[in-house]
């Protein structure tokens, strides 16, 4: 008697595991690739997501759903934005392979629509004209990415160890923190910049 190979049961949830590790470790999804991991057909897979776009949208789903969206009557828009800020970087940081991803492809996930839309009535009731307001979130957006990454960077990205060459570089790296701290450091340096630009939009 022959014994046919059953596909494992699928569902969003067990595409998105396995797409994400695929991700985590190759920093690559193929559909191929995926379905070997699932251990099923890839027309197993399209049957629950329509394609690769799809996935990687409910990827995008999935992280975002763990990010707090600021609250857009939040009095303390400043407050609120640097919450999200925070949040939006750990996040990312956790899976820093996905975001090649997830930035080459519009955005369609409910939960990071809504949370860019209360970021926008955020600055909206801070008096930023609507002109400014999508600038503004590409900014903040690319800066929460790039704070990511930088995460995984090395402890210290610059060797200017004996670099007689490079004085002030030299001093910099020697005084400045390394690690984690810079990394941090840098971060809320760079947020406060970004809000007193916003502020200062918003007043004129």
């Amino acid at each position: 008697m022959v014994v046919k190979r059953r596909n494992r049961l699928l569902s969003i949830e067990s595409i998105c595991d396995a797409a994400l590790v695929c991700i985590d470790e190759s920093g690559r999804l193929t559909m191929a690739e995926l379905a070997a991991r699932l251990g099923a057909s890839p027309s197993s897979v399209y049957h629950h997501l329509p394609g690769r776009g799809a996935i990687i949208e409910a990827l995008r789903e999935r992280v975002g759903a763990t990010i707090d969206s600021p609250a857009v009557d939040d009095p303390d828009w400043m407050g609120a934005i640097s919450g999200w800020m925070r949040a939006y970087r750990q996040a990312m940081a956790a899976h820093p392979n996905l975001i090649p991803l997830l930035i080459a492809q519009p955005m369609t996930s409910e939960a990071g629509l809504r949370s860019y839309d209360r970021v926008a009535g955020l600055l909206a009731g801070a008096g930023v004209a609507d002109a400014d307001i999508v600038p503004w979130i590409t900014a903040l957006d690319s800066f929460a990415l790039g704070s990511a990454l930088d995460l995984t960077a090395p402890d210290q990205p610059w060797v200017v160890a004996d670099r007689a060459d490079l004085p002030a570089l030299g001093a910099a790296v020697t005084a400045g923190p390394a690690g984690r701290r810079r990394a941090d450091t840098a971060f809320e340096l760079g947020l406060a910049a970004l809000l007193a630009g916003m502020s200062g939009s918003a007043a004129g």
